[in-house]
């Protein structure tokens, strides 16, 4: 499982910097266009949308896998052993069963709705679906790292993620 995770995490961190890269080009054009050539682009604001909800989604389940979310990590801190080992399973399993009910199945719904009604956007003229489909990756994504955090939590291994690093 940690080599798939170590090969996920890879694919997940690139192409977030990809999507990253994308997107501080696209709202550069858009400044360019329209404070230089007073013509502003008409499809870099909803490409910028997108790539920002894209980012911001799948920047959840990697900070997950990086221990980077705040809120996770703050009931278990200072807590040791049996209690701790309790607390970060109940917290994953919570966490499971929101990504399991509201990103995969609700996201799934919610892209097989807009893919249904043939729902485009107006600029860029791209199916909504495709838009909307980064709910169940994500999802499944937070699934997958959640399994894994519950697993180590039986074993009794804790992972060190970046704000505990820094609260020591």
């Amino acid at each position: 499982m940690e080599t798939l995770s170590k090969w996920i995490d890879k694919i997940l961190s690139n192409f977030l910097i990809v999507l990253m890269a994308v997107m501080v080009l696209d709202v550069s054009w858009q400044v360019f266009t329209r404070f230089v050539l007073r013509d502003a682009s008409s499809y870099t604001e909803e490409l910028a949308n997108f790539l920002l909800i894209w980012i911001g989604v799948l920047g959840a389940s990697y900070a997950l896998r990086t221990k980077a979310h705040l809120g996770i990590d703050v009931l278990t801190y200072k807590l040791r052993g049996v209690r701790k080992q309790v607390v970060e399973i109940v917290i994953y399993s919570f966490v499971i069963l929101f990504a399991l009910f509201i990103m995969v199945i609700g996201g799934l719904k919610l892209v097989q709705l807009t893919f249904t009604l043939n729902q485009t956007s107006p600029a860029l003229g791209i199916k909504m679906g495709y838009v909307y489909l980064v709910l169940p990756i994500s999802g499944i994504l937070i699934i997958y790292y959640s399994i894994g955090f519950i697993i180590k939590a039986i074993r009794g291994e804790f992972e060190v993620g970046h704000t505990e690093v820094e609260a020591i």
